[in-house]
């Protein structure tokens, strides 16, 4: 879908440094390149930037505004971590090991479940140097009992017991994080994680990727059927973000992006490692910003995975037995000319 190119942010929206002067955020630093990360705000990252003597920020990531730094709102950060699952879970529910789990949820579009819950939640600093972080996570359910065969557990939230630790490292190549989970429960849990990352967006800013398939969505932007798409090719070659209006994920990605803003000459490699093997993009027209998540897990992937049609690598996620751990690792690294 073509549209109009939305016009260019103003730069005190983009670098307001103000709103980054923040006692509650962490700072890392290596050289010029700093990261700012707000562990009360689920673990968010506020900010990823460089700056030379007295010459402008450029920044890596949409920084935190002000007013979401005051809100405790990742979704006004530069990104956050996605925990249980990666983006929405149809009406809130769905059936695991002859169980049904019903997730809090509000109404209309909202009664989907969206991105878990460790990004509305605080994290613990476990461990600082000057350019490290380790923020660690745990989730206790509601269902302290925590037994299982008594039905549907209607509205109680995540029933499985799980840590999880983010791991931060900024250095001459970039900013690292390493996702961490490990399931605490006494039976197996379904689970997925990513990140959810939003990147400046001016005119001819575009990012290519190497993808398998596009997930066609409905109305309420839940995914209905695989299919080839211009996009997927457009990514190939390098997608002009303005030239598309998307909320969709991409199966088969390659674990690599470049972002490119050809304007002010800066480019930004993102790499992951298994099992982030999805790539979600929303680029909705208009909007300042645009965002390419990788994740492991397809949006809805815990209600698609029964589907016949439906094949486990178009869907991904995973089944942590009791004490597995998954860990997944990605990074930004800017190509600096």
């Amino acid at each position: 879908m073509i549209s109009r190119p939305p016009p260019s942010p103003p730069p005190d929206l983009l670098f307001d440094a103000a709103a980054l002067d923040d006692g509650q955020l962490v700072t890392l630093a290596h050289g010029d390149t700093r990261a700012l990360v707000a562990p009360h705000v689920g673990g968010s990252i506020a900010a990823f930037y460089e700056a030379a003597g007295e010459a402008p920020s450029f920044h890596w990531l949409r920084p935190a505004t002000r007013a979401a730094i005051d809100a405790r709102d990742p979704l006004g950060m530069a990104s956050f971590p996605l925990m249980p699952y990666c983006n929405r879970i149809r009406d809130g529910r769905f059936r695991f090991e002859g169980e049904m789990i019903d997730l809090p949820s509000g109404s209309g579009a909202l009664r989907h479940a969206l991105h878990g819950h460790a990004w509305r939640r605080p994290w613990t600093v476990e461990a600082q140097t000057a350019d490290t972080l380790t923020l660690h996570f745990l989730h206790e359910p509601h269902d302290t009992q925590g037994s299982r065969g008594s039905g549907p557990r209607t509205g109680t939230g995540w029933p499985f017991r799980y840590e999880a630790r983010q791991h931060l490292t900024l250095d001459a190549r970039g900013l690292t994080v390493r996702l961490w989970a490990r399931n605490l429960a006494t039976w197996p849990m379904p689970f997925g994680l990513g990140h959810h990352p939003y990147y400046p967006r001016t005119a001819g800013t575009r990012i290519a990727a190497r993808v398998r398939a596009m997930w066609e969505i409905d109305a309420e932007v839940l995914p209905v059927s695989l299919n080839a798409h211009p996009a997927v090719d457009a990514l190939q070659d390098g997608l002009v973000v303005d030239d598309f209006d998307l909320d969709n994920n991409f199966s088969g990605w390659r674990r690599e992006a470049l972002i490119e803003w050809p304007h002010e000459g800066q480019r930004l490699a993102l790499h992951a490692s298994a099992p982030l093997d999805f790539f979600v993009l929303f680029s909705p027209r208009g909007l300042p910003y645009f965002c390419a998540e990788p994740v492991s897990n397809t949006t809805d992937w815990l209600n698609l995975r029964h589907a016949e049609t439906v094949r486990r690598i178009d869907v991904g996620g995973t089944v942590l037995a009791p004490g597995e751990t998954l860990e997944a690792q990605l990074a930004w690294l800017p190509e600096r000319s």
